[in-house]
């Protein structure tokens, strides 16, 4: 083939996205093609480079050495290439596409309500929804915009602030009604606490106890990998969790889960930012005008009733 005639960059985006998936056929659904078509086009440009990228086999994908160095290098240079187009676009029209990546927690109570305005006021803007609890690398996942919850630690992400909210723990009715209320932090050991499945800054509940703060080990028998998913189990009676009052504000201002050791509550706040990973470089329109309409229209609150957003 003439070296004209070869789209290197097309290449280098389906063969990131095949890595990004685990798969051909993952990667397929996520670009709007056949699975032949992707492998295909992954062996094309296999042929062309004269190595192997992939070990083909249907228990499990796995990269060659030569895979991982040139999955390595697509990463980079698609991230350059995009933010080449990023500061071309900086004073244009925002159009084109968005990735945004949150939690479906976020998404649900904050994102999903308001997002509709945001694409009817920006016709040409396309956005890509990226749910998950877990914290991602920016540029590798090229994604444009993250919410994320607690401290912003220094880096080069440039953050927009969205509020603040309390954790408080709640749980059901009907479960509390069978194991009991707690009245203070030691009763916890008779009950059922939800936690999440990955790591987190804060693992344990922090709470008080006689003017001090304690730490209250979440050694439960179920865990879930997001927010939401542990909000539906505390629905369904699987036990206590503790969540940002946000996301059960409804479900406790209509009797569907109820606040416990509100007495014990720290009281402290996690705060939410909208990041971009730019750096100091030209912002493109579309992603400022994402950020500037999550600011304006994103109201975090801070506890469980009513009152102004923070």
């Amino acid at each position: 083939m003439p070296r004209a005639e070869v789209n290197r960059a097309a290449e280098m985006e389906v063969f990131a996205r095949v890595v990004e998936e685990s798969g051909f056929s993952a990667a397929a659904r996520a670009l709007g093609l056949t699975p032949s078509a992707v492998s295909k086009l992954v062996a094309r440009l296999e042929g062309r480079l004269g190595a192997r990228l992939v070990q083909r086999s249907t228990r499990q994908f796995a990269l060659t050495p030569e895979g991982q160095a040139f999955h390595e290098r697509t990463v980079r240079i698609l991230a350059e290439m995009e933010e080449a187009e990023r500061a071309a676009a900086a004073g244009e029209v925002p159009a084109g596409l968005i990735r945004v990546n949150t939690s479906a927690t976020v998404n649900n109570h904050l994102l999903a309500p308001v997002l509709p305005e945001f694409l009817a006021t920006h016709p040409a803007i396309r956005l890509d929804l990226v749910l998950t609890d877990r914290v991602i690398d920016l540029v590798e996942a090229r994604v444009d915009v993250a919410i994320r919850a607690g401290p912003m630690p220094e880096s080069r992400l440039r953050a927009r602030k969205l509020g603040e909210t309390r954790l408080v723990i709640v749980g059901a009715p009907a479960y509390l009604a069978a194991r009991g209320l707690p009245r203070r932090p030691a009763d916890l050991a008779g009950h059922e606490l939800l936690g999440f499945g990955y790591a987190r800054v804060i693992q344990d509940w922090p709470l008080m106890e006689d003017g001090r703060r304690i730490a209250v080990k979440v050694a439960g028998r179920l865990r879930a990998s997001d927010g939401e998913g542990l909000r539906r189990l505390a629905l369904a009676g699987a036990g206590l969790v503790r969540l940002a009052a946000f996301c059960v504000r409804e479900d406790i201002a209509a009797g569907r889960l109820l606040p416990v050791l509100e007495e014990a509550n720290t009281g402290d706040l996690e705060a939410f930012h909208a990041v971009h990973a730019g750096g100091a470089g030209p912002m493109p329109a579309r992603v400022r005008a994402l950020l500037d309409f999550l600011a304006a229209r994103v109201r975090i609150r801070g506890d469980i009733g009513g009152g102004a957003p923070v």
